[in-house]
């Protein structure tokens, strides 16, 4: 009797945290949220101006063995501005056991913001991120520590000069694993 019994218990356990641990190989749905703080510059005529800059947002995304693609919302402060940004990233990353560098590339807008007085229209923003992933093994929680480099071209104008901007910071994400 205790034979059938602790075979019943093993093939439970075997079964059901099997199931567990081979849920997230195909992929992983995350969200989560960003801090980053760095500096901006901003280019017009010839001159260019740097200044602090911050950043926080929001994440959404798929996370499948190699690559990892997500929706993010960013509130950016950079040069006295005040910006909304919506982006899509796309990453290639190596699957190591605990830390997984990566490399990213997004797209996006800026949806609304203002600098100093002047309402930004909506303007294409291009970035570039390079960083590494640390998993918690026990919990489902990963943390990104990246390095991201986001360009806007034309995002406002000013007496017929326009203006770009480079943002350039370190940022750190937490993202929680469905």
């Amino acid at each position: 009797m205790k034979l059938k019994y602790a075979s019943f218990l093993t093939a439970f356990f075997i079964i059901f945290y099997g199931l567990n641990a081979n849920a997230g190989t195909l992929f992983d749905l995350y969200a989560g949220a960003t801090i980053g703080a760095g500096a901006a510059t901003t280019f017009f005529n010839s001159e260019q101006e740097t200044h602090s800059a911050q950043s926080y947002g929001a994440i959404i995304g798929i996370d499948i063995p190699v690559f990892r693609f997500e929706l993010e919302y960013d509130y950016m402060q950079p040069n006295n501005a005040n910006l909304h940004l919506g982006m899509i990233n796309a990453y290639a990353k190596l699957p190591t056991p605990i830390i997984n560098p990566y490399l990213g590339i997004g797209i996006g807008n800026v949806f609304g913001g203002k600098a100093g007085e002047i309402d930004i229209d909506s303007v294409t923003t291009y970035q570039a991120m390079l960083g590494a992933t640390f998993d918690i093994p026990v919990l489902p929680i990963k943390i990104d520590a990246e390095g991201r480099a986001l360009y806007a071209h034309d995002l406002y104008n000013i007496e017929s000069v326009n203006h770009d901007l480079l943002q350039y910071e370190l940022r750190l994400k937490l993202r929680y694993i469905f």
